[in-house]
């Protein structure tokens, strides 16, 4: 194994993480993320970028994190393979009664909410199909199906701050700084209403024009034919209400949120194993087992520009920024995220923003404003461009698969007037937030 100091160190960590990051976003041939990833660690151990021990601080950072997204992803097949999902959607499209504009006010609270409750990539791979579907069965045309189909990729991203459990970063982040679950819930809430309202008013003044005048609700399918085994379904109402009180007990009984996430996912895979609509063994052979090779190899890549020394740049930066105030500390934390986030992908971003903030001068409320701004910055951040997360990449493939062709230049020249706003605002709120309830 090599030992690589000074400039060669610098030089050689950046080579490598732009080449794995090239690697996952563009996957040439077909090339798995998780295989891409590996070969990055790999190399960066052979070349001394990083060590063993650094694969034992890595893994101590990211089990949680990617242990709970895999069983929030397996609870999220299951529920749609039983009609979960597509009952949700009907239910809300029959409920405007007809008036499109309710309609996609509906459609984004539906979105919000199961970004909250299964993660911003169930929200955005499986509730847009599904709507997309049900506005085209309504007689809508492309036009008029693009802002419910946009509405729900954007809202399930800038609305995954309220709990632990609704985005990746937000577990990596939380585990990192040992923030539980309650805690981090009573401060990001309330951010995370605010960044609703806000998403809400931007995408209606952008998409308002769009949007057609009236559809016949009966036009649409009876909610209960979505369902597809009702035992189940009704199993599932009682599975989600444990889980949640779940994820509320693991911070005072000091517990990880993967135990109840994945004991949720186990339970409902047994359950699945005796139903007849679906098949428990293709949702484990289904699930995204991809992402906890990716988790390891693109975090220890990571880890090697903080070995390199490159974090400690940022860590300067946070700490001259938190020096002018508490809004400052918060816009810098959030801002920065979001720029890495948009040109590096918002996975290795928060780890790097975490690396960061531990290594600042940072105490009191800018330290709580910096921790928190990281995360807005890396769950808003990726709707700037389309490599801003694996799950915006995975997005588009959908769409195109349902005829809908978003190139990458309209996708960044809208990800840009829709998101600044709603950045901006969110990270003011949560600098007004951390100052009134810290």
């Amino acid at each position: 194994m090599l030992s690589l100091h000074g400039p060669a160190l610098i030089v050689t960590a950046i080579a490598i993480f732009v080449a794995t990051l090239a690697l996952v976003i563009t996957q040439p041939k077909g090339l798995s993320i998780g295989w891409s990833a590996t070969g990055g660690a790999l190399l960066a151990l052979a070349l001394g970028v990083v060590h063993l021990t650094n694969v034992v601080t890595v893994w101590g950072i990211v089990w949680n994190a990617t242990a709970t997204f895999v069983a929030l992803i397996v609870i999220s097949m299951v529920l749609d393979r039983v009609g979960f999902f597509r009952w949700a959607a009907l239910h809300v499209l029959r409920a405007a009664h007809g008036s499109a504009v309710r309609a996609f006010f509906y459609v984004l609270i539906l979105g919000a909410v199961v970004a909250a409750l299964f993660a911003n990539d169930g929200a955005a791979l499986i509730l847009t199909p599904i709507v997309y579907e049900q506005v085209r069965a309504l007689g809508f045309g492309p036009r008029q199906a693009l802002p419910f189909v946009m509405a729900a990729g954007f809202i399930a991203d800038t609305t995954s701050l309220p709990l632990i459990v609704s985005n990746l970063v937000n577990i990596v982040s939380a585990n990192y700084f040992h923030i539980g679950f309650a805690t981090y819930a009573k401060t990001m809430a309330p951010v995370d209403l605010v960044a609703f309202v806000a998403s809400t008013a931007v995408l209606y003044l952008f998409y308002r024009r769009m949007l057609p005048g009236r559809y016949d609700p009966n036009a649409l399918a009876a909610p209960h034919s979505a369902i597809a085994d009702h035992g189940l379904f009704r199993a599932s109402w009682v599975v989600l209400g444990v889980l949640l009180g779940g994820y509320f007990l693991s911070e005072p009984l000091h517990f990880v949120v993967s135990i109840p996430a994945g004991l949720a996912a186990i339970f409902l895979l047994l359950l699945a194993s005796r139903s007849a609509a679906l098949s428990s063994a293709a949702v484990l052979r289904e699930a995204p087992w991809r992402i906890v090779v990716f988790s390891i190899g693109m975090y220890l890549v990571v880890f090697g520009l903080r070995n390199a020394g490159l974090t400690t740049f940022l860590s300067d930066a946070l700490s001259a920024t938190a020096r002018a105030g508490l809004v400052p500390a918060a816009l810098a934390s959030g801002f920065g995220a979001a720029a890495l986030s948009a040109v590096m992908n918002n996975l290795p971003t928060v780890l790097i923003g975490a690396l960061s903030i531990n290594g600042a001068h940072l105490a009191g409320l800018a330290r709580t404003a910096s921790v928190f701004g990281n995360v807005v910055g890396s769950d808003l951040g990726p709707k700037f461009t389309p490599i801003g997360s694996l799950a915006t990449l995975l997005w588009l493939h959908v769409l195109e698969t349902k005829g809908i062709k978003i190139s990458w230049g309209r996708y960044f020249r809208q990800g840009i007037v829709l998101t600044v706003p709603v950045l901006a605002i969110t990270l003011a709120a949560l600098a007004g937030w951390v100052a009134i309830a810290h």
